[in-house]
């Protein structure tokens, strides 16, 4: 071994037990701060994404279909359901429901969700996708 320290101060982990518990303990605490750090990440920020839903509104509204269908409760909601919006077959046929997860999905790639479908603008980054999310979820109710 190339180590600085002296043999006599190395410590077997796999022969003392305090030094394996703490190892444990520490990456047991390294991965619980790591979750809740993501979750918090993912969870989204409805005050930006209505900043962000900006550029959505390139196309769509939350009260009105316009160029595409209106986004007023849309979490929940089946795709390609919304009255009185012309959609592809692709989407009217999907069979999605438009969960968090769903929608993460599809403003990641749309095509990729649903081959043939008429939306084409994507988001490509994943904390901007959770807080537009999160603006359709708690505002567009």
């Amino acid at each position: 071994m190339d180590s600085k320290l002296p043999s006599s101060t190395k410590v077997s982990i796999a022969r003392n037990p305090n030094a394996w518990r703490l190892c444990c303990l520490s990456a047991g605490v390294a991965a619980v701060i790591l979750a809740t750090t993501a979750a918090a990440d993912a969870a989204g920020d409805a005050a930006r994404g209505e900043t962000l839903y900006k550029n959505c509104q390139l196309c769509h509204s939350v009260d009105k279909n316009e160029t595409g269908p209106m986004h007023r409760g849309v979490v929940g909601r089946a795709a390609g359901t919304v009255p009185g919006y012309d959609y592809s077959p692709a989407l009217k046929n999907a069979k999605i429901v438009w969960t968090e997860a769903n929608l993460d999905k599809w403003l990641t790639d749309p095509e990729a969700v649903v081959p043939g479908t008429k939306m084409f603008f994507s988001v490509d980054n994943g904390q901007d996708r959770a807080d537009i999310i999160a603006f359709l979820k708690e505002r567009a109710k």
